[in-house]
């Protein structure tokens, strides 16, 4: 260690921000982690933290400090020749020009000055040096860098000047591949990715069509047009993908699957990669996972009062089967991933097998089916019944196989958690009869089945009141005598916060038919879909139109919004109850 670090050392020691015996450990630290500095490893340690290094680092060198870094005030033409590689590695960031002419520049480590000596050189102009902490200048380098990430409509403009150059001609894979020529196609899928996280999108669509190739963004469920792409650029951008996703760049007349784990802002995204041959081309579908965004709990997905309670209470049950219903992209997921987080403790044991493991949840035993090796929702569910399981989370049940081991797994004092695709939840019953499971054993078996759609949230910052007709608030079971709150709608071309959709994120709507005396005979009986559903209505089962009439009412979300998502669901006013 060099005299200048010894001395910030000191300065820490004497200050009484750390002890004298932990410079010892911290120093063994920096030697077996090849760290430069003390300080570095006192701050990992959490010996001390980074605003007393700040502070002793201002002792030392007699610099201000910054105790936060104005983002918004930040002069973004600083950047133009800046590479963010450099920013971050040396964590320094322009900030803005004095009136002396010099530029404030936000610095990490001042002792280490050949950074602001080629910044210098950079911007042509003097340094006036401030110090802020490294996770500060990171955070803030993210945040400018994201902002000045230009769009892919720019992007595009820019390929569509060089007509002559390398985009003439692309069939030829080599030239995609190993060139790097290619740099503005990198650019591209990395701007769409960029865009795609700011805007809250969970998919991105890339169409081929005869003459261009269409991109799409799914934006709370709808998709949007984003931006068409000249046709000759179509094998470039697939095999862009290709490759990040680790797929077979030859292979055209198949379909592929795959992942790519990436960075964006700071934020780590799990992207599935879905290829498709079509008449004109591969369509590529990327889904979008930011799993910095972390996992949903209970009390976060939109359920509420009855509903809630009746959910926590049967994911508590000791065995029987509980299913979770609904389309596609509906949550399912997310609702299960959030019961079983609720129920983890160190003295039950749970185990899942998913299709893929979307989220890695500390303290379970998690499983992706491979069928390539025949390992599949069937087989891992039977050999995890050898594994003292308490609680089992099955991906999907998909097949009678499966359906029959779930079923014995819950007879035999198992929880067993899944998913499974019908429209609502009476119609469970019914699809698990014809997969061939005897009516009896669904009737012992089941003990609830929750049924969830996800509907658009108003944007608070743009919506507006009217007032609905009694037609309307009929359709979701409210009774306009009763209504004694505003009702909302979205206005019309929104607003800059809501990207002029009118709304801004997703929130659940539930129906929980818990498999009461009164609903098993009815099962055994092999009764319709639509006898069980009412004889649930009648006991008070809040039905998924009821569930978002709530939501109306809250002001969460429009009746337009509930009669697109529950289309399917008759009218009613019985059995209304709370959501």
């Amino acid at each position: 260690m060099g005299i200048q670090a010894q001395t910030l050392v000191d300065i820490l020691v004497d200050s009484g921000a750390v002890a004298t015996e932990s410079i010892e450990t911290a120093s063994d630290y920096a030697e077996r982690h090849d760290l430069d500095r003390i300080d570095e490893a006192l701050i990992m340690l959490g010996l001390v933290t980074e605003a007393q290094v700040v502070e002793a680092l201002c002792s030392q060198t007699a610099l201000p400090s910054l105790a936060t870094l104005p983002v918004d005030s930040v002069d973004l033409d600083l950047y133009a020749d800046l590479p963010i590689s450099f920013a971050k590695s040396h964590r320094v960031m322009p900030l803005w020009e004095e009136d002396s002419g010099a530029v404030a520049v936000a610095v990490a480590d001042p002792l280490t000055t050949s950074p602001v000596d080629d910044l210098r050189v950079v911007l042509d102009r003097p340094i006036s040096v401030f110090i802020a902490s490294p996770s500060q200048i990171l955070d803030a380098i993210n945040s400018i860098y994201d902002r000045l990430a230009r769009s892919a409509g720019q992007v595009i403009e820019e390929m569509e000047d060089d007509r002559t150059g390398q985009y003439a001609a692309i069939d030829e894979i080599e030239d995609i591949v190993d060139s790097d020529d290619e740099a503005p196609i990198i650019r591209f899928v990395n701007s769409l990715l960029t865009e795609a996280l700011k805007e809250r999108v969970s998919d991105i669509h890339f169409e081929p069509f005869e003459r261009n190739l269409a991109v799409r963004f799914r934006i709370d469920g709808i998709l949007y047009s984003k931006v068409e792409v000249p046709k000759r650029l179509q094998a470039a951008i697939s095999s862009r993908v290709k490759v990040m996703a680790q797929l077979d760049i030859a292979e055209k007349r198949l379909p592929q699957d795959g992942r790519i784990r990436i960075k964006v802002a700071g934020r780590d995204v799990d992207i599935r990669v879905s290829t498709v041959p079509v008449a004109h081309g591969e369509r590529v579908v990327l889904r979008l996972q930011d799993r910095s965004a972390g996992l949903l709990n209970l009390d976060q997905i939109g359920m509420g009062g009855a509903i809630l309670n009746g959910y926590r209470g049967l994911i508590h049950q000791p065995h029987g089967i509980l299913l979770v219903t609904g389309p596609t992209g509906s949550g399912k997921t997310s609702t299960l991933y959030a019961g079983i987080s609720e129920i983890n403790r160190p003295d039950i044991n749970i185990l899942t097998v998913e299709d893929p493991i979307e989220y890695q949840i500390k303290g379970i035993g998690q499983m992706a089916v491979n069928p390539k090796i025949n390992l599949t929702f069937a087989s891992g569910l039977r050999a995890y019944l050898r594994q003292d399981p308490d609680v089992i989370l099955v991906g999907e049940i998909r097949d009678l196989e499966t359906a029959e081991i779930a079923i014995q797994a819950s007879l035999t004092g198992h929880l067993v958690l899944s998913t499974i695709h019908t429209n609502d939840a009476a119609t469970v019953v019914n699809r698990l009869v014809d997969m061939g499971v005897e009516p009896f054993l669904v009737a012992s078996s089941l003990i609830g089945v929750l049924a969830q759609r996800l509907v658009r949230r108003l944007c608070p910052s743009c919506r507006e009141a009217y007032t609905p007709t009694n037609e309307e608030l009929l359709e979701v079971a409210i009774d306009p005598a009763t209504v004694s709150s505003t009702i909302y709608r979205p206005r019309n071309g929104g607003c800059p916060e809501c990207l002029q959709t009118g709304y801004r994120g997703r929130t659940g709507i539930f129906e929980l038919l818990t498999l009461s005396d009164g609903i098993r005979p009815l099962i055994v009986q092999n009764l319709s879909s639509t006898e069980i559903r009412d004889a649930a209505v009648e006991e008070g089962m809040t039905t998924l139109r009821m569930s978002g009439g709530q939501k109306v009412l809250a002001g969460l979300t429009s009746l337009e919004e509930i009669f697109r998502i529950t289309q399917d669901e008759a009218p009613s006013l019985d059995g209304v109850s709370e959501a």
